[in-house]
């Protein structure tokens, strides 16, 4: 049993069988990567993790993507100077190499009348946090847990009652609304379209909810998933915890580059 599976024997690929030439590692990053702090601003990107990161970019011939709910300019700020593919806001944006363009994924937008709805609703409590992402909005009440029920309850209120077609993620402390036009899923297939992602096999971590929508797909792509910190369904392997991903990412990363 790899060290660190979470009480799936033979659950983890070693990081020695994989081949990063015919590997296309997709890779979420709060509570994947870096671990979840009490505000989205004060996450703390490990320098050894960027630097784990550029190497698997540099063997992989670019075959590694950052996929995010945050926007790509935000993740491109947390992890300065690396810049690497990247799908940003739950789907709504994807860059296919990391100079390249930012692309529009069939963004949509919210209505006026749900995003005013949800501002108003997140000054029920100082520390509620809004992060009005453009394309979604997304209330974090890690600092305010004793309003979840309520916030639950009237955000999908305001859904509800909107005829616009939006969709509820609730993910670790946080309620993010956004159109159903797009989705991690659908850009993580949009990504395996295009060189050097394409024919390449998916190898998926993910931690929560919103990755649900991009685990679901793995099969007809012919991927891996692998969860972390909780089994999901359809995954084949479970981290215990960010560091371990880390680690294993680290492991990677030199046995390629001896390799």
């Amino acid at each position: 049993m790899d060290a660190e599976a979470h009480h799936r024997p033979g659950s983890l690929l070693a990081p020695e069988s994989i081949d990063l030439a015919s590997t296309a590692l997709l890779l979420d990053i709060d509570g994947t990567l870096i671990d979840i702090a009490d505000t989205p601003c004060r996450v703390v990107v490990p320098q050894t993790l960027r630097e784990t990161l550029s190497s698997l970019l540099e063997l992989s011939g670019g075959g590694v993507a950052l996929v995010s709910g945050r926007t790509i300019e935000a993740i491109d700020e947390l992890f300065a100077p690396l810049s690497a593919p990247t799908i940003g806001g739950h789907g709504a944006e994807i860059r296919l190499t990391a100079k390249g363009p930012k692309l529009k994924q069939r963004p949509g937008t919210l209505s006026e009348s749900v995003r005013n709805q949800l501002h108003l609703l997140a000054k029920v409590d100082p520390l509620v946090i809004v992060e009005d992402k453009s394309h979604s909005i997304a209330l974090h009440y890690r600092l305010a847990a004793q309003q979840e029920n309520f916030l639950k309850q009237e955000v999908a209120a305001i859904a509800a009652a909107d005829p616009s077609d939006v969709e509820i993620l609730f993910g670790k402390a946080v309620i993010e609304i956004k159109p159903r036009l797009f989705s991690k899923g659908s850009a993580v297939c949009e990504l395996m379209t295009h060189p050097p992602f394409a024919g390449r096999t998916p190898l998926f971590i993910g931690d929560d909810i919103t990755d649900e929508s991009v685990f679901g797909l793995l099969p007809q792509l012919a991927g891996i998933g692998y969860s972390v910190g909780r089994t999901i369904p359809g995954v084949q392997g479970t981290f215990r915890s960010p560091e371990h991903v880390r680690s294993w990412l680290a492991r990677l990363s030199i046995h390629s580059r001896r390799a």
